[in-house]
């Protein structure tokens, strides 16, 4: 059976279009480059059982009712895995099993007799099991029957009907009846590497849009980005499932959206969708429109964005790498020395005098090498168009007392339509905790909200300056991007794009044939060839047209490994010389989290923390968060760890007994220790008890091991991240009420400054440094711009300024009010300065060596060593060493030309703590001199004792506990 579409002649016309930008040069290439031939929220929640309530695959039909039918037909039951094989969960007894198919989508049931097909094909019984290969791509249908589908069969013109099958009793009756998913056959019949998108050549432009299920495609061409005629009514032809059609210069800076005929599983009909370009590179604003535009115009480029590749800053090693995590309008939405129209947008990282410009380059001077930015592709959340956004008067807030619920009241009421958001939504899924997800609308544009213009080419223009910007500061850029899930689907939602084109197939399907929601909503399957392809293709837009040089993966264990590991290889084929970017320097880390559909590799091996040892791709280590912080994100807020309390300064929760909660900190500083040397999997330490034990041997408290990495470059490790209070929020949180502004500072500047002194990559939340509260919002990510101010003047933390939105926090409201009214709680100028004194410090140290920055396990085996452990062990002290080669030192090699002994004291008890290690004994230790030189007079009062080998680590009461962290090197002697 063969399939025949009208060919209707697109409509010239001689009229040009709405100029949104300027005219296409004569230098264009494709727009979408094939790099084939080269090659919480949940955050730290893991959870290894689905969301999903997955029922029984087959459904029986109650008394053969028409409706009963249509309920059954809803269900997609059974898998089309390959062109001969269907697999079918299904037992119904003596009869026949046949696939209908109907080109108008009118099957239907009535007295057991199945209606409105055009097509009926007898499947015959099965008892075999499904084949190997299809089972390592389907395992979470291993144990189906398999059904043959004849070879006489016209299968590519039948995978555009509504499709179902059924079983027939001996009677003739129909009792089982469902749809079918179609994935595996069409990735079988039409994986494709061919062009796709808008392709610009010197004397056209052509349109390449993947729709094998689609029974028609016509493209709508605009010249303005909303409203009015369109110009044009483009027919496109299909050929393998890739539907295209070229036409004139003229489109160019033109509008379109496609009008795709299609069997939407969702409704059970045939529906006309109108949807955007996946493979979009522009857009008007709020997506309304796909804008047809050359990114290697040169009227869409900065004056020497060619020559970006040579002004990168320096990185010899991702082991080298301190990441910093900002959001675009956090960062200049109250910044007052930025230009008006600038603020809260791309254009506010070009005004290099503001006062967050300088601060980054403080924070570049010191050590910070990438800029993590929290979305910045085209999400649901926000209007583009400023001018529909409603305000608050920040005059009239600042009014109420610091623990009101007035503040939040006034900030919700215009939550939805208001300036800000992360580009994301807060979401209940019954069997796990509220989450946070991310708005993703279009992957490949950048966002409109953030652009002067969200119409034409300004959007790009902006986000290739903000890059070039932060670049010429000495800061990489690296994109949080959020590929493991959708913001709408069906046919008719205006930010439904993937879902429209090619229905059923973008977005991962439960047993039944429901989307699945495990990651809040909308999950996307990388299992599938087409969507691989077309996260890889977008990576490869962002790194080539916007030459940034890392990404961070939302969710990425909801990604396949394979699609991982992948994008890393294209990454590393890419070339200065051939595309303008130096491959090899990009980076890859992400959140490895193993739950959902996806846990123990459900849908084949996934992008979890434990599956990518190996891969030299990061994660983010919750471990060492945890360990220090005490509990989790989703645990008890007044469960302690390390540096909050636990065990020496504990606050009113019942930890448990004494000799509990001591076991409790001596497991915690197990897991920081583990963390400090890389999380390495084969990294081998003395643990709380005395044994030997590997990174992988230490558990957590489900059992799971603590180290997952092979690689340090494969270990994320951080404190605080956008998710969740922020770190001087939670140490507020967690410490006793008693203890003074000074000591819960210094709690502050020991989490951020064990991070700057681990192995493997640190991670900072964007204001730890500035001792940054959001008044104790546990999810900011609607918290508008009162709750997640940034002040780069230091003259306010945004600690006190109002109980935090009910939503997320109302359980917490009686622990958080009595911290917020108490003035005692709120940071001085004079703090703020000195945390980030400190953390510049810090920084500064770590960069002092590449002891610190290690680049290979073996080296961290060989060098890294911990003392003051086992049963011995002095609660609330680790001492860490790290040592060189010089003379008298074999099978080490020297890598510091400084220093030859380095060795790390943390104390976290409210005394002065005596350390004797004969390790240290008869060595030439002195404090390092960033610290002997800083105004920490608390750090340079430690001492060390030569012949002995003791060290004192200082602390002092002030009301109670000052913490210490002190850096003790032994200078190489030439």
């Amino acid at each position: 059976m063969s399939l025949l579409h009208s060919s209707t002649p697109f409509l010239a016309t001689s009229r040009t279009c709405w100029n949104t930008c300027p005219p296409l040069t004569s230098r264009s290439i494709s727009v979408s480059v094939n790099r084939r031939r080269r090659s919480s929220s949940r955050r730290g929640f893991r959870l290894n059982t689905s969301p999903t309530i997955q029922c029984s695959s087959a459904m029986a039909i109650d008394g053969g009712s028409s409706t009963s039918c249509q309920e059954s037909l809803l269900y997609s039951r059974a898998f089309w895995v390959t062109k001969s094989t269907i697999a079918w969960d299904v037992d119904a007894g003596d009869g026949s099993y046949y696939l209908y198919g109907s080109k108008t989508a009118n099957l239907s049931v009535s007295n057991g007799e199945i209606q409105g097909y055009d097509v009926k094909i007898d499947l015959g019984g099965s008892n075999d099991k499904l084949p190997e290969h299809v089972i390592e791509r389907f395992p979470h249908i291993k144990d189906y029957k398999s059904f043959q589908v004849p070879p006489t069969v016209d299968v590519v013109g039948l995978l555009k009907y509504q499709l179902a099958v059924a079983f027939i009793t001996s009677g003739g009756k129909c009792t089982t009846i469902t749809s079918l998913q179609l994935p595996g056959v069409l990735d079988e019949l039409f994986s494709y590497n061919g062009p796709l998108g808008p392709i610009f050549s010197q004397e056209s432009i052509s349109l390449y849009l993947w729709a094998p299920t689609a029974q028609d495609v016509r493209a709508l061409i605009y010249g303005e980005p909303e409203g009015g005629d369109h110009l044009e009514v483009v027919q496109l032809e299909e050929q393998n499932g890739v539907w295209s059609a070229s036409g004139p210069l003229t489109w160019n800076c033109c509008y379109y959206v496609y009008e795709v005929s299609v069997y939407h599983p969702s409704t059970l009909k045939i529906e006309k969708c109108m949807a955007n370009d996946p493979y979009a590179r522009g857009l008007s604003a709020d997506g309304k429109r796909t804008l047809l535009v050359n990114l290697n115009s040169e009227t869409s480029k900065p004056e020497g964005w060619d020559d970006l590749v040579d002004e990168k800053p320096d990185l010899l090693s991702f082991s080298d790498i301190s990441i910093y995590e900002l959001h675009v309008r956090d960062f200049s939405a109250n910044d007052n020395t930025v230009h008006p129209d600038f603020r809260g947008g791309f254009l506010a990282f070009t005004s290099m005098e503001s006062a967050g410009m300088l601060h980054l380059k403080k924070l570049s001077k010191a050590g910070i090498t990438h800029v993590h930015l929290l979305p910045t592709f085209q999400f649901g959340g926000v209007e583009d168009e400023k001018d529909k956004w409603k305000h608050l008067d920040f005059q009239i807030l600042e009014s109420f007392p610091p623990d009101s619920e007035e503040q939040q009241a006034q900030v919700t009421a215009i939550q939805n339509v208001d300036g800000y958001n992360w580009g994301a939504h807060w979401a209940d899924n019954f069997l796990l905790p509220p989450l946070k997800s991310y708005n993703p609308v279009l992957w490949g544009v950048p966002k409109g909200s953030y652009a002067s213009n969200p119409n034409g080419i300004s959007r790009i223009t902006e986000f290739r300056k903000m890059v070039q910007a932060l670049n010429r500061i000495g800061l990489r850029v690296v994109l949080d991007v959020v590929y493991n899930h959708l913001h709408a689907s069906g046919p008719h939602d205006k930010d439904s794009v993937l879902d429209k084109i090619v229905p059923g197939y973008y977005l991962r399907r439960n047993l039944d044939g429901l989307i699945e929601h495990s990651t809040c909503m909308n999950n996307t399957a990388s299992e599938h060839f087409m969507v691989e392809r077309l996260i890889i293709d977008d990576i490869l837009n962002w790194t080539i047209n916007y030459k940034v040089d890392g990404f961070r993966f939302d969710l990425m264990g909801h990604i396949m490994k394979r699609t991982m590991v992948k994008a890393r290889s294209v990454l590393k084929s890419l070339s200065k010389l051939e595309d303008g970017v130096d491959g090899p320097s990009i980076y890859l880390y992400g959140e490895g989290w193993d739950f959902g559909e996806v846990a123990n590799n459900g849908r084949g091996i996934n992008a979890s923390q434990y599956n990518l040892s190996g891969t030299g791709i990061g994660s983010f280590n919750d471990r060492i968060r945890d360990a220090m912080l005490g509990g989790s994100p989703f645990g008890h807020p007044l469960q302690q760890g390390f540096i909050t309390g636990l065990f020496l300064e504990p606050n009113d929760h019942d930890h448990g007994s004494k000799s509990a909660v001591e076991h409790m900190l001596a497991v915690a500083k197990d897991h920081i220790q583990v963390g400090m040397a890389g999380n390495l999997k084969e990294f081998v330490l003395t643990n709380y008890e005395g044994q030997e034990a590997k990174g992988c041997e230490v558990p957590t408290h489900d059992g799971a091991p603590v180290a997952y990495a092979s690689s340090p470059i494969e270990t994320v490790n951080y404190v605080s991240a956008h998710d969740n209070e922020t770190l001087f929020d939670i140490v507020n949180l967690k410490t006793p009420a008693r203890i003074s502004a000074d000591a819960r500072c210094r709690m502050n500047h020991l989490a951020t400054s064990i991070i700057a002194l681990s192995q493997g990559i640190s991670f900072f939340h964007c204001g730890d440094e500035i001792l940054r509260s959001k008044s104790l919002d546990r999810d900011s990510y609607n918290s508008g711009d009162w709750f997640n101010r940034l002040d780069f003047s230091y003259s306010s933390n945004n600690w006190g300024v109002g109980l935090p939105p009910k939503e997320k926090n109302e359980r917490n409201w009686p622990l958080i009010k009595t911290r917020l009214a108490d003035a005692s709680f709120k940071p001085t100028r004079s703090q703020i300065l000195a945390a980030l004194e400190n953390f510049s410090s810090f920084l500064n140290i770590r960069y002092s060596s590449p002891l610190f920055r290690l680049k290979t396990a073996n080296a961290i085996q060989e060098r890294v060593r911990f003392h003051s452990t086992g049963p011995s062990w002095i609660p609330g002290v680790i001492v860490m060493s790290i040592e060189d080669g010089y003379n008298g030192v074999a099978g080490l090699t020297q890598l510091d030309p400084i220093y030859s002994y380095i060795v790390v004291i943390i104390n976290v008890a409210p005394t002065v703590v005596t350390f004797t290690s004969p390790a240290l004994r008869g060595r030439n230790l002195q404090l390092h001199p960033i610290q002997m030189n800083s105004t920490d007079d608390v750090v340079k009062d430690s001492t060390y004792d030569s012949p002995s080998g003791i060290v004192a680590a200082e602390s002092k009461y002030i009301n109670h506990s000052f913490l210490n962290f002190t850096t003790v090197a032994q200078k190489l002697v030439h």
